[in-house]
């Protein structure tokens, strides 16, 4: 058995004052990257910026602007572009904690979400923390490394067809949750056709790997994790009326809440058939140890017979009439034989063999 052992990750002072900015998890990249889209239905810029201070000037333009940073280590560039953008102390500090839960949180001039984005890559689910800012004309986005499931949204901006252009920061913020939401399925088909695989070769061979099955129980209830908060975020941001969510966005949320509820199905599927896996492993376990069992049991059955004859002339008594008789030993032999030829076809008979 393979015992995994988690890197050390930073941790937040004991006792330290709400809002405080460290940053909790792993460092996944050297350096910051700051990118920005910046589109109107006629107009698009996208580039990447070289320093927070680049990203001021696209707050209060009339355009609609996703500025992303990938890697959250750097708790100065948060500070920031946090305080320009007007973030409460709070969120700054839950964008740095990646341990965070999926959460809908409004404030007086942007509303913050968090959600978990889901890769499976080399038979390992990997999880990462995304943070969300809509304001007015702006959403920002927080990621802990590069390479994200936002392609789709992209190339969708960058084409001068479609809705995403002519509509404001609310859709765009949407589209990107449908992005993560979408991965979901994916995630959750993959880990469905690991555990058939793994179910047929528990078929065949009861004694696979048992740390191949835990992996699957505990990926399925990461899946599981990240995607019941996402439920009550989904439902938050339609049945709550925020002021920064456009009526029109309201439609497509309700397509998001179903897209969530489905993945909620599959996990919940998911976590039963790896329950499942794992009962089955134990009882071919068991039923293969009952089947070496029995045999143990019916040699040890067939030689009591003949270990008791063996023992009555193995006894030193003078006289025992068939020590002086020069065919007594093949005929004891010969009578053990048939003693253990009888109990076999018994035991065949009885259908126990």
């Amino acid at each position: 058995m393979v015992i995994r052992r988690k890197k050390r990750r930073s941790r937040r002072p004991v006792g330290a004052a709400p809002g405080t900015l460290v940053h909790i998890g792993e460092r996944k990249q050297d350096k910051v990257r700051i990118r920005i889209i910046d589109f109107s239905s006629e107009t698009l810029e996208e580039k990447d910026l070289h320093s927070i201070e680049d990203t001021y000037p696209y707050r209060d333009l009339p355009t609609t602007s996703w500025i992303n940073i990938d890697g959250l280590h750097d708790v100065e560039i948060i500070q920031r572009l946090g305080e320009h953008f007007n973030l409460h102390p709070l969120v700054m500090e839950s964008i740095l904690d990646t341990d965070q839960r999926p959460t809908i949180e409004e404030y007086d001039e942007h509303l913050y979400m968090v959600v978990k984005m889901l890769s499976y890559n080399k038979d390992e689910l990997h999880v990462e923390h995304l943070s969300l800012i809509v304001g007015k004309g702006y959403v920002l986005t927080f990621q802990e490394r590069v390479g994200d499931f936002f392609h789709g949204v992209r190339e969708r901006l960058r084409s001068s067809r479609g809705r995403i252009r002519s509509r404001r920061s609310d859709y765009l913020a949407y589209a990107l949750m449908d992005a993560v939401v979408d991965q979901y399925f994916v995630v959750a088909e993959m880990l469905g056709d690991r555990s058939e695989e793994l179910a047929q070769r528990l078929m065949r061979d009861p004694i696979p790997d048992r740390q191949e099955i835990f992996d699957l129980k505990m990926e399925a209830a990461l899946l599981r994790r990240a995607v019941w908060p996402m439920r009550e975020v989904a439902d938050s941001l339609i049945k709550e009326e925020y002021s920064l969510i456009e009526a029109t966005t309201h439609v497509f949320l309700g397509d998001l809440r179903d897209n969530v509820v489905g993945v909620m199905e599959q996990a919940e599927t998911m976590r039963e058939t790896t329950s499942s896996l794992l009962d089955l492993h134990l009882s071919s376990l068991s039923q293969k140890m009952n089947e070496v069992m029995k045999v143990l049991t019916i040699i040890a059955t067939i030689f009591i017979p003949t270990t008791f004859v063996a023992g009555v002339y193995g006894m030193n008594f003078a006289y025992m009439p068939e020590l002086q008789v020069w065919w007594a030993y093949p005929a004891v032999l010969l009578l053990m034989l048939l003693i253990a030829l009888a109990m076999l076809l018994y035991f065949r008979r009885k259908h126990w063999i």
